[in-house]
């Protein structure tokens, strides 16, 4: 199953890879979500049955919608699922998405940081060139908690700008942090 407005099904770099999210998929995506919720927005762990619902009712049908708002990818290396991420808040109109991006857990460790920059790194020239060359899109965009530093520096070095703050925009473990935004504009060299 491939989303109605791409070509194919996977894009490939090297070893890596990124397919349209499928089912199961899913539970490895809901363990690494509730392990690492203190990087999400998200209010509180996940349910199998909450991954079912969600894909079922928003996974599902944004691959026949020629509007759909996301577009969620699986990602591989060597077929090996490590992450997974994608496109948001698409704006048809505005040609901008919003990237998410989540690693499996022990590559996202404070360990494994050169890992994560490379895995980070591919993942997002494989979204640019989604989201830049087969969609048309002008504009990406990440939030980013200010507190994750690698993921921030990671983004920077893809050529990601930094736009604003939103002070102490959220509440983590009863503290109030800062969001980042980035963004990238497709430029001709981009691509």
């Amino acid at each position: 199953m491939k989303y109605e407005r791409l070509k194919s099904d996977i894009y490939r770099m090297g070893e890596y890879s990124i397919r349209s999210i499928k089912l199961e998929h899913m539970d490895a995506i809901r363990v690494w979500r509730n392990e690492q919720i203190d990087v999400l927005r998200q209010a509180r762990p996940l349910t199998n049955a909450d991954q079912q619902f969600y894909y079922h009712n928003t996974v599902l049908p944004s691959y026949s919608d020629p509007q759909t708002k996301l577009m969620l990818f699986s990602y591989f290396q060597n077929e090996n699922l490590i992450g997974y991420g994608g496109l948001t808040n698409l704006d048809w109109i505005n040609l901008r998405g919003e990237i998410s991006f989540l690693l499996e857990t022990s590559r996202s460790d404070k360990f494994e940081q050169e890992q994560y920059r490379y895995d980070f790194s591919i993942f997002l020239q494989l979204i640019k060139s989604v989201a830049f060359v087969e969609l048309s899109l002008h504009r990406l965009f990440t939030e980013t908690y200010e507190f994750r530093k690698l993921h921030i520096s990671v983004l920077e070095q893809n050529g990601f700008m930094f736009e604003g703050r939103m002070r102490q925009h959220v509440r983590i473990n009863g503290r109030f942090v800062d969001s980042l935004i980035h963004g990238c504009v497709k430029e001709t060299n981009d691509v």
